[in-house]
Protein backbone atom coordinates (compact mmCIF):
# COMPACT_ATOMS: atom_id res chain seq x y z
CA UNK A 1 0.00 0.00 0.00
CA UNK A 2 1.09 3.57 -0.79
CA UNK A 3 0.11 6.76 -0.09
CA UNK A 4 -0.91 7.18 -3.45
CA UNK A 5 -3.80 4.19 -3.32
CA UNK A 6 -4.86 4.57 0.10
CA UNK A 7 -5.78 8.13 -1.27
CA UNK A 8 -7.44 6.69 -4.40
CA UNK A 9 -9.07 4.21 -2.24
CA UNK A 10 -10.34 6.77 -0.05
CA UNK A 11 -11.64 9.06 -3.49
CA UNK A 12 -13.63 6.16 -4.10
CA UNK A 13 -14.88 5.47 -0.77
CA UNK A 14 -15.84 9.11 -0.46
CA UNK A 15 -18.09 8.88 -3.53
CA UNK A 16 -19.79 5.91 -2.06
CA UNK A 17 -20.38 7.18 1.31
CA UNK A 18 -20.13 10.76 1.21
CA UNK A 19 -20.07 12.08 4.79
CA UNK A 20 -20.26 8.64 6.15
CA UNK A 21 -16.65 8.30 5.32
CA UNK A 22 -14.53 10.47 8.10
CA UNK A 23 -10.66 11.46 7.60
CA UNK A 24 -11.49 13.51 10.95
CA UNK A 25 -8.19 13.29 13.21
CA UNK A 26 -10.93 12.64 16.21
CA UNK A 27 -12.82 9.67 14.29
CA UNK A 28 -9.70 8.26 13.42
CA UNK A 29 -8.32 8.59 17.15
CA UNK A 30 -11.34 6.96 18.48
CA UNK A 31 -10.90 4.08 16.03
CA UNK A 32 -7.58 3.67 16.99
CA UNK A 33 -7.45 2.09 19.95
CA UNK A 34 -9.06 -0.41 22.09
CA UNK A 35 -10.49 -0.72 26.04
CA UNK A 36 -7.09 -2.48 27.53
CA UNK A 37 -3.79 -0.85 27.32
CA UNK A 38 -2.56 -1.53 23.74
CA UNK A 39 -0.60 0.79 21.81
CA UNK A 40 -2.40 3.13 19.41
CA UNK A 41 -2.42 2.99 15.65
CA UNK A 42 -4.77 5.08 13.36
CA UNK A 43 -6.65 3.99 10.36
CA UNK A 44 -6.17 6.57 7.47
CA UNK A 45 -9.94 6.85 7.26
CA UNK A 46 -13.63 5.03 8.66
CA UNK A 47 -16.53 4.01 7.21
CA UNK A 48 -19.71 3.89 8.32
CA UNK A 49 -21.64 1.47 6.38
CA UNK A 50 -26.04 0.72 6.81
CA UNK A 51 -26.31 -2.16 4.62
CA UNK A 52 -24.62 -5.12 3.72
CA UNK A 53 -24.02 -4.04 0.20
CA UNK A 54 -22.55 -0.87 1.14
CA UNK A 55 -19.87 -3.22 3.24
CA UNK A 56 -19.61 -5.71 -0.13
CA UNK A 57 -18.68 -2.62 -2.12
CA UNK A 58 -16.44 -1.20 0.76
CA UNK A 59 -14.00 -4.15 0.02
CA UNK A 60 -14.33 -4.28 -3.39
CA UNK A 61 -12.39 -0.79 -3.52
CA UNK A 62 -10.43 -1.71 -0.73
CA UNK A 63 -9.39 -5.43 -2.69
CA UNK A 64 -9.35 -3.30 -5.60
CA UNK A 65 -5.94 -1.01 -4.31
CA UNK A 66 -4.92 -3.59 -1.76
CA UNK A 67 -5.84 -1.81 0.92
CA UNK A 68 -6.22 -2.77 4.82
CA UNK A 69 -9.82 -3.12 6.81
CA UNK A 70 -10.02 -3.29 9.74
CA UNK A 71 -13.87 -4.47 11.38
CA UNK A 72 -14.83 -2.20 14.23
CA UNK A 73 -18.28 -2.58 16.68
CA UNK A 74 -18.01 -0.69 19.57
CA UNK A 75 -14.13 -0.90 20.59
CA UNK A 76 -14.61 -2.90 23.80
CA UNK A 77 -11.48 -5.26 22.93
CA UNK A 78 -8.64 -5.38 25.00
CA UNK A 79 -6.27 -7.85 23.06
CA UNK A 80 -5.57 -4.90 20.18
CA UNK A 81 -8.20 -6.47 17.60
CA UNK A 82 -9.49 -3.41 16.20
CA UNK A 83 -6.13 -1.41 16.40
CA UNK A 84 -5.08 -0.87 12.31
CA UNK A 85 -1.66 -1.47 12.82
CA UNK A 86 -1.36 -0.97 9.06
CA UNK A 87 -3.01 1.97 8.95
CA UNK A 88 -5.83 1.23 5.83
CA UNK A 89 -9.52 1.99 6.26
CA UNK A 90 -12.10 1.09 9.67
CA UNK A 91 -14.93 -0.21 8.84
CA UNK A 92 -17.63 0.73 12.18
CA UNK A 93 -20.94 -1.44 11.94
CA UNK A 94 -22.13 0.78 14.60
CA UNK A 95 -25.30 1.97 12.46
CA UNK A 96 -25.83 -1.43 11.04
CA UNK A 97 -27.97 -1.89 14.35
CA UNK A 98 -31.32 -3.34 13.14
CA UNK A 99 -32.91 -6.20 14.66
CA UNK A 100 -34.39 -8.03 11.60
CA UNK A 101 -36.68 -10.87 12.71
CA UNK A 102 -37.44 -12.62 16.30
CA UNK A 103 -38.68 -16.07 16.13
CA UNK A 104 -40.40 -16.70 19.53
CA UNK A 105 -41.31 -20.00 18.51
CA UNK A 106 -37.94 -21.25 17.24
CA UNK A 107 -35.80 -19.50 19.91
CA UNK A 108 -33.86 -17.65 17.47
CA UNK A 109 -33.24 -13.97 16.37
CA UNK A 110 -31.35 -12.53 13.68
CA UNK A 111 -30.04 -9.38 13.57
CA UNK A 112 -27.48 -6.73 12.06
CA UNK A 113 -23.45 -6.62 13.75
CA UNK A 114 -24.44 -3.37 15.00
CA UNK A 115 -27.24 -4.51 17.61
CA UNK A 116 -25.81 -5.05 21.03
CA UNK A 117 -26.17 -7.43 23.32
CA UNK A 118 -28.52 -5.20 25.71
CA UNK A 119 -30.56 -3.95 22.71
CA UNK A 120 -31.27 -6.86 21.81
CA UNK A 121 -32.64 -8.01 25.35
CA UNK A 122 -34.84 -4.39 25.70
CA UNK A 123 -36.15 -5.52 22.35
CA UNK A 124 -36.68 -9.46 24.27
CA UNK A 125 -38.32 -8.41 27.40
CA UNK A 126 -41.82 -8.84 26.68
CA UNK A 127 -41.71 -11.63 24.85
CA UNK A 128 -40.64 -13.47 27.85
CA UNK A 129 -36.80 -14.39 26.08
CA UNK A 130 -33.54 -13.66 26.31
CA UNK A 131 -29.92 -13.49 24.75
CA UNK A 132 -27.39 -14.77 27.49
CA UNK A 133 -23.85 -14.65 26.10
CA UNK A 134 -22.70 -11.10 28.68
CA UNK A 135 -19.32 -10.37 28.40
CA UNK A 136 -19.66 -7.63 30.74
CA UNK A 137 -19.11 -4.67 28.48
CA UNK A 138 -22.24 -3.70 25.87
CA UNK A 139 -20.80 -5.12 23.21
CA UNK A 140 -21.98 -5.31 19.56
CA UNK A 141 -23.31 -8.46 18.15
CA UNK A 142 -21.02 -8.87 15.39
CA UNK A 143 -17.90 -7.79 17.23
CA UNK A 144 -18.73 -10.35 19.96
CA UNK A 145 -18.78 -12.92 17.64
CA UNK A 146 -15.72 -12.19 15.89
CA UNK A 147 -13.82 -12.71 18.99
CA UNK A 148 -16.11 -15.56 20.28
CA UNK A 149 -16.89 -13.50 23.47
CA UNK A 150 -18.47 -15.54 26.57
CA UNK A 151 -18.92 -13.76 29.84
CA UNK A 152 -20.88 -14.65 33.03
CA UNK A 153 -23.46 -16.99 31.73
CA UNK A 154 -21.19 -19.11 30.06
CA UNK A 155 -21.25 -21.53 32.69
CA UNK A 156 -24.94 -22.42 32.02
CA UNK A 157 -25.28 -21.32 28.73
CA UNK A 158 -22.08 -21.22 26.86
CA UNK A 159 -20.10 -18.68 24.61
CA UNK A 160 -20.89 -17.20 21.74
CA UNK A 161 -19.59 -20.52 19.43
CA UNK A 162 -22.86 -22.32 21.13
CA UNK A 163 -24.84 -19.09 20.27
CA UNK A 164 -24.49 -18.18 16.63
CA UNK A 165 -26.54 -20.50 14.33
CA UNK A 166 -26.01 -18.50 11.01
CA UNK A 167 -24.18 -15.50 9.45
CA UNK A 168 -23.87 -13.58 6.58
CA UNK A 169 -19.96 -12.75 5.78
CA UNK A 170 -18.90 -10.43 3.12
CA UNK A 171 -15.26 -11.76 2.06
CA UNK A 172 -12.38 -9.67 1.40
CA UNK A 173 -13.16 -10.04 -2.24
CA UNK A 174 -16.57 -8.15 -1.56
CA UNK A 175 -18.58 -11.55 -1.66
CA UNK A 176 -21.45 -12.18 -0.47
CA UNK A 177 -22.27 -15.48 1.45
CA UNK A 178 -25.00 -17.16 4.18
CA UNK A 179 -23.27 -20.23 6.38
CA UNK A 180 -25.39 -22.08 8.47
CA UNK A 181 -29.01 -21.71 9.23
CA UNK A 182 -32.10 -21.61 11.69
CA UNK A 183 -31.90 -25.30 12.12
CA UNK A 184 -30.26 -26.61 14.93
CA UNK A 185 -28.43 -28.86 13.28
CA UNK A 186 -26.79 -29.74 10.41
CA UNK A 187 -24.51 -32.22 8.50
CA UNK A 188 -24.26 -29.97 5.06
CA UNK A 189 -20.93 -29.57 4.94
CA UNK A 190 -18.08 -27.76 6.59
CA UNK A 191 -18.88 -25.48 9.56
CA UNK A 192 -18.43 -22.13 8.02
CA UNK A 193 -20.28 -20.19 10.45
CA UNK A 194 -17.83 -21.46 13.20
CA UNK A 195 -14.68 -20.83 10.82
CA UNK A 196 -16.17 -17.08 11.59
CA UNK A 197 -16.98 -17.03 14.31
CA UNK A 198 -13.87 -15.97 16.24
CA UNK A 199 -12.22 -15.16 12.83
CA UNK A 200 -11.63 -11.55 14.64
CA UNK A 201 -12.17 -9.97 11.39
CA UNK A 202 -8.85 -11.58 9.61
CA UNK A 203 -11.36 -13.01 7.23
CA UNK A 204 -14.43 -11.27 6.29
CA UNK A 205 -17.20 -8.77 8.38
CA UNK A 206 -20.07 -10.19 9.52
CA UNK A 207 -23.17 -8.45 8.19
CA UNK A 208 -25.93 -10.86 9.69
CA UNK A 209 -26.38 -13.17 12.91
CA UNK A 210 -28.64 -15.33 13.41
CA UNK A 211 -28.62 -16.30 17.11
CA UNK A 212 -30.24 -18.45 20.01
CA UNK A 213 -32.65 -17.51 22.55
CA UNK A 214 -34.14 -18.67 25.80
CA UNK A 215 -36.40 -18.75 27.72
CA UNK A 216 -36.50 -15.80 30.62
CA UNK A 217 -36.35 -17.94 34.02
CA UNK A 218 -39.67 -17.97 36.77
CA UNK A 219 -37.08 -17.25 39.31
CA UNK A 220 -33.51 -15.81 39.52
CA UNK A 221 -31.51 -15.24 42.45
CA UNK A 222 -27.81 -13.73 42.84
CA UNK A 223 -25.67 -13.86 46.33
CA UNK A 224 -22.48 -12.89 47.23
CA UNK A 225 -20.17 -15.33 49.47
CA UNK A 226 -16.75 -15.43 50.74
CA UNK A 227 -13.94 -17.72 51.68
CA UNK A 228 -10.57 -17.35 53.65
CA UNK A 229 -8.42 -18.55 50.89
CA UNK A 230 -8.93 -18.12 47.48
CA UNK A 231 -7.77 -22.00 47.22
CA UNK A 232 -11.07 -23.00 49.07
CA UNK A 233 -13.19 -20.00 46.81
CA UNK A 234 -12.39 -22.30 43.41
CA UNK A 235 -12.52 -25.98 44.96
CA UNK A 236 -16.02 -25.08 46.18
CA UNK A 237 -16.71 -24.03 42.69
CA UNK A 238 -15.10 -27.31 41.41
CA UNK A 239 -17.09 -29.69 43.80
CA UNK A 240 -20.19 -28.29 42.42
CA UNK A 241 -19.91 -28.53 38.81
CA UNK A 242 -18.81 -31.94 39.48
CA UNK A 243 -22.11 -32.62 41.35
CA UNK A 244 -23.97 -31.38 38.44
CA UNK A 245 -25.82 -27.95 40.36
CA UNK A 246 -26.88 -25.91 37.19
CA UNK A 247 -25.36 -23.03 38.22
CA UNK A 248 -25.82 -19.38 35.95
CA UNK A 249 -23.07 -17.42 37.07
CA UNK A 250 -19.98 -18.34 39.42
CA UNK A 251 -17.60 -15.21 39.27
CA UNK A 252 -14.04 -15.20 41.50
CA UNK A 253 -13.08 -12.29 42.79
CA UNK A 254 -9.85 -12.48 44.85
CA UNK A 255 -9.18 -10.36 47.94
CA UNK A 256 -7.04 -7.80 46.10
CA UNK A 257 -10.03 -6.98 43.21
CA UNK A 258 -12.67 -7.00 46.26
CA UNK A 259 -10.19 -4.27 47.98
CA UNK A 260 -10.97 -2.48 44.67
CA UNK A 261 -14.44 -3.14 44.30
CA UNK A 262 -14.92 -1.11 47.90
CA UNK A 263 -13.20 1.54 46.67
CA UNK A 264 -14.97 1.73 43.34
CA UNK A 265 -18.54 1.14 45.09
CA UNK A 266 -18.49 2.42 48.24
CA UNK A 267 -21.89 0.79 48.87
CA UNK A 268 -20.69 -2.57 48.33
CA UNK A 269 -19.24 -2.76 51.61
CA UNK A 270 -17.85 -6.42 51.66
CA UNK A 271 -15.36 -8.01 53.20
CA UNK A 272 -11.83 -7.90 51.68
CA UNK A 273 -11.71 -11.76 51.02
CA UNK A 274 -11.46 -13.91 48.25
CA UNK A 275 -15.23 -14.25 46.88
CA UNK A 276 -17.34 -15.65 44.89
CA UNK A 277 -20.53 -13.94 43.04
CA UNK A 278 -23.15 -16.31 42.37
CA UNK A 279 -26.67 -16.46 40.56
CA UNK A 280 -29.25 -19.42 40.13
CA UNK A 281 -31.96 -19.70 37.58
CA UNK A 282 -35.30 -21.67 37.48
CA UNK A 283 -38.61 -22.62 38.95
CA UNK A 284 -39.02 -22.41 42.58
CA UNK A 285 -38.37 -25.26 43.72
CA UNK A 286 -35.72 -25.75 41.29
CA UNK A 287 -33.61 -22.36 42.84
CA UNK A 288 -34.30 -23.61 46.21
CA UNK A 289 -32.80 -26.88 45.65
CA UNK A 290 -29.96 -25.38 43.66
CA UNK A 291 -29.01 -22.83 46.51
CA UNK A 292 -29.36 -25.64 49.09
CA UNK A 293 -26.77 -28.11 47.61
CA UNK A 294 -24.27 -24.71 46.90
CA UNK A 295 -24.72 -24.03 50.72
CA UNK A 296 -23.64 -27.52 51.94
CA UNK A 297 -20.78 -27.02 49.19
CA UNK A 298 -19.27 -24.03 50.49
CA UNK A 299 -19.62 -25.09 54.14
CA UNK A 300 -16.70 -27.59 53.31
CA UNK A 301 -14.63 -25.25 52.29
CA UNK A 302 -15.73 -22.57 55.33
CA UNK A 303 -17.92 -19.77 53.34
CA UNK A 304 -19.05 -17.50 54.86
CA UNK A 305 -20.94 -13.79 54.97
CA UNK A 306 -23.86 -15.26 52.41
CA UNK A 307 -25.79 -11.96 50.99
CA UNK A 308 -28.49 -13.08 48.73
CA UNK A 309 -30.44 -10.37 46.45
CA UNK A 310 -33.57 -11.52 44.79
CA UNK A 311 -35.15 -7.79 43.76
CA UNK A 312 -34.17 -7.38 40.33
CA UNK A 313 -33.04 -3.58 41.74
CA UNK A 314 -30.19 -5.18 43.62
CA UNK A 315 -28.88 -8.16 41.75
CA UNK A 316 -28.67 -5.14 38.64
CA UNK A 317 -26.29 -3.99 41.42
CA UNK A 318 -24.37 -6.92 41.57
CA UNK A 319 -23.98 -7.65 38.35
CA UNK A 320 -22.84 -3.75 37.92
CA UNK A 321 -20.62 -3.88 39.98
CA UNK A 322 -18.74 -7.30 39.03
CA UNK A 323 -19.04 -5.38 35.33
CA UNK A 324 -16.80 -2.77 36.44
CA UNK A 325 -14.18 -4.71 37.92
CA UNK A 326 -11.63 -3.35 35.18
CA UNK A 327 -12.57 0.24 36.69
CA UNK A 328 -12.30 -1.05 40.44
CA UNK A 329 -8.80 -2.92 39.80
CA UNK A 330 -7.61 0.28 38.25
CA UNK A 331 -8.93 2.38 41.28
CA UNK A 332 -5.88 0.40 43.62
CA UNK A 333 -3.57 2.52 42.25
CA UNK A 334 -4.12 5.88 41.05
CA UNK A 335 -3.22 7.08 37.34
CA UNK A 336 -2.56 3.90 36.36
CA UNK A 337 -3.24 1.10 32.93
CA UNK A 338 -4.34 -2.05 33.04
CA UNK A 339 -2.43 -4.48 31.30
CA UNK A 340 -4.50 -7.78 31.24
CA UNK A 341 -4.58 -11.48 30.62
CA UNK A 342 -7.26 -13.96 30.20
CA UNK A 343 -6.43 -17.88 30.33
CA UNK A 344 -8.65 -20.87 30.58
CA UNK A 345 -7.60 -24.30 31.88
CA UNK A 346 -9.44 -27.65 32.84
CA UNK A 347 -11.91 -27.04 35.97
CA UNK A 348 -9.48 -29.66 37.80
CA UNK A 349 -6.40 -27.69 37.43
CA UNK A 350 -8.29 -24.37 38.02
CA UNK A 351 -6.89 -24.07 41.86
CA UNK A 352 -3.52 -24.78 41.26
CA UNK A 353 -3.03 -22.56 37.91
CA UNK A 354 -4.72 -19.63 40.33
CA UNK A 355 -2.32 -20.78 43.10
CA UNK A 356 0.49 -20.91 41.34
CA UNK A 357 -0.80 -17.67 39.13
CA UNK A 358 -0.93 -15.40 42.68
CA UNK A 359 2.71 -16.59 43.82
CA UNK A 360 3.77 -15.21 40.19
CA UNK A 361 2.45 -12.23 41.18
CA UNK A 362 3.74 -11.69 44.73
CA UNK A 363 7.27 -12.75 43.32
CA UNK A 364 7.15 -9.51 41.22
CA UNK A 365 6.33 -7.28 43.13
CA UNK A 366 3.24 -5.81 41.17
CA UNK A 367 -0.24 -5.21 41.84
CA UNK A 368 -2.70 -7.70 39.53
CA UNK A 369 -5.84 -8.73 41.02
CA UNK A 370 -7.32 -11.53 39.94
CA UNK A 371 -11.20 -12.18 38.15
CA UNK A 372 -12.77 -14.99 36.69
CA UNK A 373 -16.01 -16.78 35.14
CA UNK A 374 -14.62 -20.15 37.24
CA UNK A 375 -17.32 -21.91 36.67
CA UNK A 376 -15.84 -22.62 33.15
CA UNK A 377 -12.34 -22.62 34.50
CA UNK A 378 -11.32 -18.84 32.79
CA UNK A 379 -9.69 -16.20 34.83
CA UNK A 380 -8.02 -13.02 34.36
CA UNK A 381 -5.45 -11.55 35.94
CA UNK A 382 -4.85 -7.45 35.19
CA UNK A 383 -1.39 -5.66 35.39
CA UNK A 384 -1.35 -2.35 37.18
CA UNK A 385 1.35 -0.72 35.55
CA UNK A 386 2.20 3.17 35.61
CA UNK A 387 1.89 3.85 31.47
CA UNK A 388 4.65 5.98 31.25
CA UNK A 389 7.33 3.33 32.83
CA UNK A 390 8.55 1.21 30.17
CA UNK A 391 10.33 -0.96 32.76
CA UNK A 392 7.17 -1.94 34.42
CA UNK A 393 5.59 -2.50 30.86
CA UNK A 394 8.17 -5.09 30.09
CA UNK A 395 8.08 -6.53 34.03
CA UNK A 396 4.04 -6.66 33.01
CA UNK A 397 4.43 -8.13 29.73
CA UNK A 398 7.07 -10.95 31.48
CA UNK A 399 4.48 -11.71 33.95
CA UNK A 400 1.85 -12.32 31.50
CA UNK A 401 3.99 -14.10 29.98
CA UNK A 402 4.65 -16.67 32.77
CA UNK A 403 1.32 -17.09 33.77
CA UNK A 404 0.02 -17.65 29.97
CA UNK A 405 2.50 -20.58 29.91
CA UNK A 406 1.81 -22.09 33.05
CA UNK A 407 -2.03 -22.41 31.44
CA UNK A 408 -0.47 -23.98 28.71
CA UNK A 409 0.86 -26.31 30.89
CA UNK A 410 -1.77 -27.86 32.57
CA UNK A 411 -3.42 -28.25 29.09
CA UNK A 412 -5.35 -25.30 28.70
CA UNK A 413 -5.19 -21.83 26.46
CA UNK A 414 -3.68 -18.46 26.33
CA UNK A 415 -6.97 -17.00 26.21
CA UNK A 416 -10.54 -18.37 27.27
CA UNK A 417 -12.85 -15.07 26.01
CA UNK A 418 -10.28 -12.24 25.11
CA UNK A 419 -9.05 -13.53 21.90
CA UNK A 420 -5.72 -13.41 20.40
CA UNK A 421 -5.77 -10.12 18.25
CA UNK A 422 -1.62 -8.89 18.69
CA UNK A 423 -1.33 -9.56 22.15
CA UNK A 424 -1.71 -13.47 22.31
CA UNK A 425 -0.68 -14.14 18.71
CA UNK A 426 3.17 -14.62 20.17
CA UNK A 427 1.80 -17.86 21.81
CA UNK A 428 -0.37 -19.45 19.18
CA UNK A 429 2.31 -21.64 17.85
CA UNK A 430 3.22 -22.76 20.88
CA UNK A 431 -0.35 -23.79 22.32
CA UNK A 432 -1.79 -24.81 18.31
CA UNK A 433 1.64 -26.70 17.05
CA UNK A 434 0.79 -27.59 13.46
CA UNK A 435 -2.41 -26.71 13.22
CA UNK A 436 -1.70 -23.21 13.77
CA UNK A 437 -0.23 -23.86 9.97
CA UNK A 438 -3.48 -24.50 8.88
CA UNK A 439 -5.05 -21.27 10.15
CA UNK A 440 -2.62 -19.68 8.06
CA UNK A 441 -3.19 -21.70 4.68
CA UNK A 442 -7.13 -21.07 5.50
CA UNK A 443 -6.28 -17.20 5.91
CA UNK A 444 -4.07 -16.84 2.46
CA UNK A 445 -7.21 -19.13 0.93
CA UNK A 446 -9.71 -16.78 1.86
CA UNK A 447 -7.75 -13.36 1.90
CA UNK A 448 -5.17 -13.83 -0.59
CA UNK A 449 -3.93 -9.97 -0.38
CA UNK A 450 -4.23 -10.12 3.21
CA UNK A 451 -6.03 -7.13 3.86
CA UNK A 452 -8.30 -8.39 6.57
CA UNK A 453 -7.05 -6.98 9.62
CA UNK A 454 -3.57 -7.92 8.90
CA UNK A 455 -0.91 -8.84 11.39
CA UNK A 456 -3.75 -10.12 13.62
CA UNK A 457 -4.59 -13.79 15.27
CA UNK A 458 -2.26 -15.61 12.26
CA UNK A 459 1.01 -14.09 10.87
CA UNK A 460 1.09 -14.57 6.93
CA UNK A 461 3.72 -12.53 4.26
Amino acid sequence: MTRDTIAQAISDLKDLLGERLSTGESIREIHGRDEAYSEPALPDAVAFPETTEEVSAIMKICSRHGVPVVPFGIGTSLEGHVIPIHGGISVDTSRMNRILEIHESDLDAVVQPGVSRTQLNDELRATGLMFTVDPGADATLGGMAATRASGTNTVRYGTMRENVLALEVVLPDGTIIETGSRARKSSAGYDLTHLFVGSEGTLGIITKLTVRLFGQPDTILAATCSFETVGDAVNSVIMAIQMGIPMARIELLDEVQMKGMNIFNPDLNLPEKPHLFLEFHGSDTGVKEQVEMFESVGEEFGVSGFEWATKAEDRNRLWTARHNAYYAGKSLRKGCEGLITDCCVPISALAECIGRSKDMVATSGMIAPIVGHVGDGNFHLMILIDPNDPDELAQAKSLASEVNRLALSFGGTVTGEHGVGTGKKRYMEEEHGAAYALMATLKRAVDPKNIMNPGKTVEVC
